[in-house]
């Protein structure tokens, strides 16, 4: 009797055991086969990070479509060769986002914006204030974001975007000065 007890208790705690490791065991294996756990330790990227990468994007493809429209609709060479160049240096710069959110797990917006503007001046205005609010985030990202590549995108980046606006500034300065030569 005594033995059959024994033999009968052991029976009950290697069950209450099962019964009581199994919910642990399959969150174990859960967490190491569950799509969202494996996005959320690849990214690792900060929110900060996230929001830079995501207004990147959504401001090279914006250039992109801009510039492809100002290559084509410009009333001056200047700003047809500026629309050119912002088209071939922000797909660049986009091609490498992409490729660094890809490893990181972020997914990034891909709806590409419509040209909205009417006149060489209009096009080079928005793009003075677009360029000067573009390279303040970009040194912003470059000084403090948490992620390297993040980092690194956005210092090198940061003075293509530089660039840009020095040249965009002196187009506009241009256009306004051609545009008040003829009003006098």
């Amino acid at each position: 009797m005594k033995q059959k007890f024994i033999i009968f208790g052991t029976a009950v705690v290697a069950v209450a055991s099962l019964c009581f490791f199994q919910p642990a065991i399959a969150a174990e294996k859960e967490a190491k086969t569950s799509p969202e756990k494996k996005e959320g330790s690849k990214s690792g990227v900060s929110s900060a990070d996230k929001k830079f990468a995501e207004n990147a994007a959504k401001g090279g493809m914006m250039e992109v479509a801009w510039g492809k429209a100002a290559s084509s609709r410009a009333q001056t060479n200047d700003v047809k060769q500026f629309g050119s160049r912002m088209v071939t240096d922000h797909s660049k710069a986009n091609s490498e986002l992409k490729s660094i959110a890809s490893k990181k797990g972020i997914t990034l917006p891909s709806e590409e914006p419509s040209a909205n503007f009417k006149t060489d001046r209009g096009y080079m205005d928005m793009m003075v204030k677009d360029h000067e609010k573009d390279l303040a985030e970009f040194q912003q990202e470059a000084k403090s974001g948490s992620d390297p590549d993040l980092k690194t995108f956005a210092d090198k980046t940061s003075k293509i975007v530089a660039s840009h606006l020095s040249e965009a500034r002196r187009i506009d300065k241009n256009l306004k000065h051609e545009t008040s030569n003829l009003a006098r």
